[in-house]
């Protein structure tokens, strides 16, 4: 054979295809007629690009070492700018490090994540709890074992580009020679085709089904808070590995408690005299009833804190508070005695004129507007 390939790209012939490429490059760097002009680089360029075409083409090459023309005939290393330029994109490569897509393209491929919303009560966020879930998801095939052929058959490999998973297209341009590569419209760039899909998962290698997972809550999440359980959600085409399962917390309305971050918040009427002379309120709070001191001339709007008995905090120790807010209710109807004692109250107290005091307070939404647009 007049043209030894394997010496023009300095490689033994034993050598595997990652080094065949890399020999390639380096030569394409140092050759290539845009960097050197010289004629006899240039020629040396058109031999190194069609030894590259000839070694990295395992027909060609297996054709070449039995001694075989791998080019059929052609022109080969004279046969125009770059003889043939069979792999531009390794050119590219050599120059801008990109990097190609070669050989055929797995049908196992990892499965995307599912999202489920689960709803607890106030307390369960508070101090935690585990939790049975139900979730539909996809699941590796039974009858396929993912595979995804029916039982007893397999995949082969495809006849129109020979387990490649891409075809080759020789066309001609002022380069010269352009072979341009596309997926195998017949194994859609696997490599394989299936002859017979399996009847239960259509070729797939998954089905739906619905399992059950028990699930930990960790005290003190809130609502959105989202808890990962890895390898739980959905199972890749081919019976590829299984997406993430991502459980959404919603924290369902308390009767009594409004939650702000880890503090709990409530409300407690009494009436004027209670708050005049003092009283203790039952409340039913997370750690059982609990007394609620009201202390003699409570004013309304005062607020008694319970340190320690809101939500657990999520990272880190101890717990947040619950706020007691008073509202004073006073009667808005009184029959003669009631008002007859009023009366007596407020004149013992020397209370029987208005005796309302002004002074700054709050101002309201359109006071503060206003005074921010004239600049106060």
């Amino acid at each position: 054979m007049a043209t030894d390939y394997y010496s023009v790209l300095g490689v033994q012939r034993d050598a595997s295809q990652d080094e065949i490429k890399k020999a390639f490059r380096r030569l394409a760097r140092e050759l290539h007629p845009d960097i050197n002009p010289d004629p006899k680089t240039q020629e040396r360029f058109k031999e190194i690009n069609t030894a590259y075409e000839v070694l990295s083409d395992p027909q060609k090459k297996q054709m070449y070492d039995l001694g075989g023309d791998p080019m059929g005939g052609a022109a080969g290393a004279g046969a125009g700018f770059g003889g043939g330029f069979g792999n531009f994109s390794d050119i590219m490569d050599a120059f801008f490090g990109t990097a190609s897509q070669r050989g055929p393209k797995s049908r196992t491929r990892r499965g995307q994540d599912a999202l489920i919303r689960l709803d607890i009560e106030l307390s369960e966020a508070a101090f935690g709890t585990t939790k049975e879930i139900q979730v539909d998801t996809a699941t590796v095939c039974n009858s396929c074992n993912g595979e995804g052929a029916a039982p007893g058959t397999s995949a082969q490999t495809c006849d129109m580009c020979r387990g490649r998973g891409e075809v080759s297209q020789v066309t001609r341009s002022f380069l010269g020679q352009v072979m341009t590569s596309r997926p195998c419209p017949q194994c859609q760039g696997f490599g394989t085709v299936v002859p017979t899909p399996c009847p239960d998962c259509a070729g797939d290698g998954r089905v739906r089904s619905r399992r059950n997972l028990t699930v930990k809550i960790p005290a003190g999440v809130d609502n959105g808070t989202r808890i990962q359980l890895a390898g739980e959600g959905e199972v890749g085409p081919g019976g590829g590995p299984a997406g993430d399962l991502y459980v959404e917390i919603r924290e369902t309305p308390h009767s009594t408690f409004q939650r702000r971050g880890d503090d709990l918040h409530c409300t407690v009427t009494v009436p004027m005299t209670a708050a005049a002379l003092g009283t203790k309120v039952p409340l039913d709070t997370l750690d059982g009833v609990e007394e609620i001191d009201i202390r003699p001339g409570t004013q309304s709007g005062q607020s008694i804190p319970l340190h320690g008995r809101g939500v657990t905090h999520l990272r880190g120790n101890g717990r947040g508070d619950l706020v007691v807010h008073v509202e004073v209710q006073t009667p808005s109807k009184l029959d003669a005695e009631q008002e007859e004692l009023m009366r007596k109250l407020a004149e013992l107290r020397g209370e029987e004129g208005p005796m309302g005091q002004f002074q700054p307070g709050q101002q309201g939404l359109f006071s503060r507007l206003k005074d921010a647009f004239n600049g106060r």
